[in-house]
C-alpha cells in the first residue's frame, strides 16, 4: 500500500496508528531473513502511534504524516539513536542531534520504526556485508542483493514493512537499490555552489560533501511529490503532461545493457513516444572520460575531512579514521579506505574539482540546452538484481558474454549525474521474465527537481491505467 493510502486510511478513520504501525512491526518480524532494519524500537513506536490516535479523537490538528510509520537509513543521525554505518567501529556511537531532513519528517508527524541496512559505511552498491552486519536481501528473491548503499530502506518499503523512507545518494546509493527493488527514489539536486543543494546532509555520516546527499524513498512517484515538499516546506507538485515532454537518451547510458533491462526500458519510451514525448537520441560527448577524472578522486579524498568533523559533532573524537580503517570487515570497502587512508588522491582531488568537474557540469548543461530537453531518461542499472555472493567482495557479472565488475556495471549510468550536481528520479519500469524489477531514471538541470517528479507522476500514472 502506498504512503499516500496509508495517510488516507489515518485521517479517515479506517485505521488507527496503533494498527498501522502493529501491521508495520508484524511485517517486519515476517520478513526478518531480509535483514531490511539494523535496529528497530516498537515499544517507542506503538506509543507514540497511540498518542497520535488520542490526539486524532480529541479532534487535535494534526500534522500532514501524523501516525505513518517510516524507516531511516542507519547512517542519518536521530538523536538517542545509534548511527553505526554498518561498520564495527562505530557500532556504538549514539547520535547527539537529529539531522534535518530527518527533523522533518518527524515534525510532520511520521513515527520513526527503526534504522535500515546499508553496504558498510555506504561505500558500495550491493549491501552485501560480512562480519557483524549481515548482508540485506531482495523481497522478490532474496538470494539476490538489493541494491546499495541504501538497501535496507529499499527492501523495507518492497516488502510492506513500511511505506516510505529516507536513503543516502553519493553516486547511485538511492537509485540503484530503488531500481533493484522496485520502487522510486529521489536523489535531490545538489549542485555546485551551496545554494543549489536541494536538502540539508547536515547529521549523515558523509563519505563526500561535494556528492552526498540524503533523500526520500517510497511506495509510488506520488509519496514521493510528498515527502519532498514536507522537506522543503513546498507543495507537492502535480502530474505532467507527457504531450510535447523533450525527453534526450544519452547513447553511452543505453549501451551494454542487459537484454532485458533494454527491453522494458525501450518498451516504456515507446509508450511515452505514443503519448506524445519527444524522444531525441543524443551523444554526450567526452562524459565518460570526464566522469572517471571526477569521481574516484572526490569520494576517495573528502572522507579524511569529512568523517571526523562528523564525529566529532556527536562527541566520539575518541575515533579516529586509522580505527575505522582496521576494523572495516567488508574487503572491498577496506580496499577502497586504504586509498582514502594513504590520500593516494590528493593531486587527483585538486584536478577533479578544479577542472573535471566543471567540465562535467558544462557538458551537461549544453546537452540540455541545445536539445531543448526536460530531462534525460535512461536504465538507471544496467542489469536486474545480481545474486549475492558473501564469499568475495570482488562480484563479476556477466553483460551480454563479457564479465564485468559489479561494481562497474551498477553504477555507470548513476554516477556521472552524481558528480555533476544533478537530481535524479528513479522508479519502476516494469518486471523481467523471471520476476525482477527493472527501473528507469530521469535526470534533470540542477535546481529540476520538480520538474523530474511532474514526469515521473505522470509516468506513474500512464503505467497504472
Amino acid at each position: 500500500m502506498t504512503m499516500t493510502a496509508q495517510l488516507h486510511q489515518l485521517r479517515t478513520g479506517e485505521v488507527t496508528a496503533e494498527a498501522l504501525m502493529l501491521r508495520a512491526i508484524d511485517r517486519c518480524r515476517e520478513v526478518d531473513y531480509l535483514n531490511a532494519f539494523l535496529a528497530i524500537e516498537p515499544d517507542m513506536a506503538l506509543r507514540l502511534a497511540r498518542d497520535v490516535d488520542v490526539a486524532r479523537r480529541q479532534g487535535a490538528q494534526l500534522p500532514m504524516l501524523a501516525g505513518l510509520p517510516i524507516c531511516v537509513k542507519d547512517n542519518i543521525d536521530i538523536e538517542g539513536w545509534l548511527t553505526t554505518g554498518a561498520t564495527p567501529a562505530l557500532a556504538d556511537v549514539r547520535a547527539k542531534r537529529t539531522a534535518p531532513v530527518a527533523q522533518r519528517l518527524l515534525d510532520a508527524g511520521a513515527i520513526l520504526l527503526g534504522k535500515t541496512n546499508l553496504h558498510e559505511l555506504a561505500f558500495g552498491i550491493t549491501n552485501t556485508n560480512f562480519g557483524i552486519f549481515p548482508s540485506a536481501r531482495n523481497p522478490h528473491d532474496p538470494k539476490r542483493v538489493t541494491g546499495g548503499s541504501s538497501g535496507g530502506t529499499a527492501a523495507a518499503i518492497a516488502a510492506g514493512i513500511v511505506s516510505a523512507g529516507l536513503g543516502t545518494d553519493t553516486s547511485g546509493s538511492i537509485r540503484i537499490p530503488a531500481a533493484l527493488c522496485g520502487i522510486p527514489g529521489l536523489r535531490p539536486s545538489v549542485g555546485v555552489k551551496c545554494q543549489d543543494r536541494r536538502y540539508s546532509a547536515d547529521g549523515v555520516l558523509p563519505i563526500s560533501h561535494t556528492n552526498d546527499t540524503p533523500g526520500p524513498m517510497a511506495s509510488s512517484v506520488e509519496d514521493l511529490t510528498l515527502l519532498d515538499a514536507i522537506i522543503t516546506g513546498t507543495h507537492p507538485v502535480s502530474a505532467a503532461l507527457l504531450r510535447g515532454l523533450r525527453l534526450g537518451l544519452p547513447d553511452c547510458f543505453w549501451n551494454d545493457l542487459d537484454p532485458e533491462v533494454e527491453r522494458i526500458c525501450r518498451a516504456l519510451c515507446d509508450r511515452l513516444a505514443e503519448q506524445g514525448a519527444v524522444l531525441i537520441n543524443l551523444a554526450l560527448p567526452g562524459l565518460r572520460d570526464v566522469w572517471k577524472k571526477v569521481s574516484a578522486p572526490v569520494v576517495l579524498h573528502e572522507p579524511i575531512a569529512d568523517i571526523p568533523a562528523w564525529l566529532a559533532q556527536n562527541g566520539r573524537k575518541d575515533i579516529s579514521l586509522a580505527d575505522i580503517y582496521r576494523q572495516i570487515a567488508n574487503p572491498d570497502v577496506r580496499a577502497a579506505f586504504e586509498v582514502v587512508i594513504t590520500d593516494e588522491l590528493a593531486d587527483s582531488y585538486r584536478a577533479a574539482k578544479e577542472i573535471y568537474r566543471p567540465e562535467l557540469c558544462r557538458i551537461y548543461r549544453e546537452a540540455f540546452r541545445t536539445n531543448d530537453l526536460d530531462a534525460l531518461i535512461f536504465p538507471a542499472v544496467p542489469v536486474p538484481a545480481p545474486l549475492i555472493n558473501e564469499e568475495s567482495a570482488s562480484d563479476m557479472i556477466d553483460v551480454n558474454g563479457q564479465r564485468h565488475p559489479v561494481f562497474d556495471t551498477c553504477i555507470r549510468n548513476t554516477d556521472p549525474g552524481a558528480n555533476a550536481g544533478l537530481p535524479g528520479l528513479c522508479l519502476p519500469a516494469g518486471i523481467t521474465r523471471s520476476g525482477l524489477p527493472v527501473g528507469i531514471e530521469l535526470d534533470g538541470p540542477v535546481g529540476a527537481d520538480r520538474t523530474l517528479l511532474s514526469i515521473g507522476m505522470a509516468i506513474e500514472r500512464l503505467f497504472q491505467r
